[in-house]
């Protein structure tokens, strides 16, 4: 990745991270949110996780994001009042800022600049060993080429079937429980 995208979509994900604080509308810092996952993706097609990039546009902003509008939009949240903020809460927020701040210059200076080495075809060959001969990744490790959508999926629904449709339900019922809130509110 280039250094200047780098900066950039570090920049929009800092701004957007920055924004959610700084907003006190709701909806504004959700929209914030939603701005700083943007930047996150940017990082992650940047760092060739193609996949994971999408995904994070998709899921997160798209769906994760539209929801908590839903959400926040059906509660009918008001502005609170500006109260005055004490000293204290505010200098050890920049003084955690300001530590953060040096961590981050402090591992980026001595970070090497390390590009992946890239795949061979006799790793991927040597991999494809690992699954039955006429699947899908098998046949596209042979060729040369890294089925990273399938190795997710097939990971996911192998190794962590279980926590995956735990998820699941507990995704169905918050839903079902958002209905059955908005319908109480209703009457």
């Amino acid at each position: 990745m280039p250094s200047y995208l780098f900066w950039l979509f570090s920049t929009v994900m800092l701004i957007g991270g920055v924004s959610v604080i700084a907003f006190r509308n709701p909806v504004s810092s959700a929209l914030s949110v939603v701005t700083c996952f943007v930047g996150l993706a940017g990082l992650f097609i940047g760092l060739s996780a193609f996949f994971v990039g999408v995904i994070q546009i998709l899921v997160y902003t798209g769906a994760v994001m539209v929801l908590f509008l839903f959400i926040i939009m059906l509660l009918d949240l008001k502005d609170e009042e500006k109260a005055a903020k004490p000293l204290l809460p505010i200098a050890a927020g920049i003084a955690l800022v300001a530590a953060f701040m040096v961590q981050l210059i402090g591992i980026l200076s001595r970070t090497p600049n390390v590009i992946a080495p890239t795949l061979d075809k006799e790793a991927l060959s040597a991999a494809a060993s690992g699954f039955p001969a006429t699947s899908k990744i098998a046949t596209t490790l042979t060729q040369g080429k890294l089925p990273d959508v399938h190795l997710i999926g097939h990971t996911l629904f192998t190794d962590y079937n279980l926590p995956l449709q735990i998820l699941g339900v507990l995704l169905l019922v918050a839903t079902v429980g958002v209905v059955v809130l908005s319908k109480r509110q209703a009457d």
